[in-house]
């Protein structure tokens, strides 16, 4: 009986062997299925920031007449740089660019090369997965420009500006930034996106609803929001989806993600906190409106900070925040009297570069960082570098495309559709029954 149990325990041990060994193979060849388990996860928040996050965030701040106009916009988006990213925009912002691969990539056109046992280098995830993640971040930063023409540009004109703009701006800068560039080479920092994606779609923003000109009405219309429940949904599930984009960005389910998801969630209450107790005190009431932006503020700045700073960083950041951005989406506007529907330049352009430049300080060891022997002065230096670059490199292209795209089929609405609405006027469709 012993030895017939002896037999079986070592038949049972040598199956569970053989079982085993296609997972110690793969451990071999350096995957982690915690940290591959932490990106997908990453992926998915992401994408939630965009679709329903953001869609349903600028749904409740535009009219009622324009409320389905701008999820369209947000929806579409997500489809076209789906399709844009797959066929060439990955292998523009991440591929060799060889001898020009300090300005742009090359190759992995339809994604080729990605297969199921291809890693991403200096990672323990599985490439395609990095390019999912990395395929969020290219959806959601068009998406924000959004706001800033809301309810007065032309769908088509939007579709054609965004495919280039994705094509010849934001792949390009993804590419100076984490594809290898020449910025990232120079020792510029930033974490998960404040040049690439906020700054960026900042100044884009600023510079297209200028051209487009001001709605009809602005600034003596009432072009209150017509929701704000939904608004604050889409706060909400921006604030909770961030966690994807920040602690997603250090690329590993580690210490480094989860003080990057802490300093996320501080900078993001003291920039609501910040704006709330602003508005409370300049206007005598606080508004949900108020704190919500304040909030949004407050992730953005973060973000190229979030995996080198600490606690004392992160209070710093949000605050600045929340005094900043309520000045560049009130005072600045309206000192320069353009019309930035949803604010996104006074929100992302200028919490972006906020937290890029404030980057370049509290990520010194000295003051709670995670870089030993950061000189601050160099550092500084190195940060204005990626802010200015990324705001000429940006704002100059944009002109030109918006140009180009105003002279082929035109950018804006007719008059009796921005009206009329673009719900009905464009999409023959009512976000709300009468």
């Amino acid at each position: 009986m012993t030895t017939l149990k002896r037999r079986t325990a070592v038949l049972v041990a040598a199956a569970m062997l053989v079982l085993a060994l296609p997972r110690l193979a793969v451990a071999q060849d350096g995957l982690s299925a915690g940290d591959t388990a932490w990106m997908l996860t990453s992926s998915v928040l992401v994408l939630f920031m965009t679709i329903p996050g953001l869609a349903l965030f600028y749904a409740g701040l535009v009219r009622a007449k324009n409320v389905l106009s701008v999820m369209m916009q947000c929806f579409a988006l997500t489809c076209m740089v789906t399709v844009l990213w797959t066929v060439y925009v990955y292998g523009l912002a991440f591929g060799d660019g060889g001898g020009l691969n300090d300005y742009i990539g090359f190759g992995k056109f339809f994604l080729s090369g990605v297969s199921v046992d291809s890693l991403w280098p200096g990672t323990a995830i599985p490439e395609s997965v990095y390019q999912m993640f990395q395929l969020t971040f290219a959806i959601i930063t068009p998406a924000l420009i959004v706001g800033a023409f809301a309810e007065r540009m032309k769908f088509s004109a939007m579709m054609v500006f965004m495919s280039l703009w994705v094509t010849f701006v934001y792949a390009p800068v993804a590419h100076w930034v984490w594809g290898g560039g020449f910025l990232s080479q120079m020792g510029v920092l930033d974490f998960a996106g404040g040049t690439v994606v906020h700054i960026n779609a900042g100044v884009a923003a600023l510079v297209l609803c200028i051209l487009l000109g001001r709605r009809a009405g602005y600034p003596t219309t009432s072009m209150a929001p017509n929701s704000l429940v939904l608004t604050v949904v889409g706060a909400s599930m921006l604030w909770v989806g961030w966690f994807g984009f920040n602690a997603g960005s250090e690329l590993a389910a580690d210490g480094t993600a989860g003080m990057a998801m802490a300093v996320t969630h501080i900078s993001t209450a003291m920039a609501g906190f910040t704006w709330m107790l602003i508005e409370w005190s300049s206007h005598g009431k606080p508004s949900v409106l108020g704190v919500a932006t304040g909030a949004v503020a407050g992730l953005v700045a973060i973000t190229p900070a979030s995996g080198y700073v600490g606690p004392v960083g992160a209070l710093t950041i949000g605050l600045s925040a929340g005094v900043l951005c309520y000045w560049g989406a009130n005072g600045l506007k309206r000192q320069f009297g353009y019309d930035d529907s949803l604010d996104v330049f006074g929100v992302h352009g200028v919490g972006g570069i906020v937290g890029a430049l404030l980057t370049g300080v509290f990520a010194s060891s000295a003051l709670g960082g995670s870089e030993e022997g950061l000189n601050i002065g160099s550092q500084l230096g190195l940060q204005a570098v990626g802010v200015g670059t990324t705001l000429v490199y940006s704002g100059v292209v944009t002109f030109i495309l918006v140009k180009v795209v105003d002279g082929l089929i035109g950018i804006r609405v007719t008059d009796e559709e921005e009206s009329t609405g673009l719900d009905l006027a464009l999409h023959d469709e009512r976000g709300f029954s009468l």
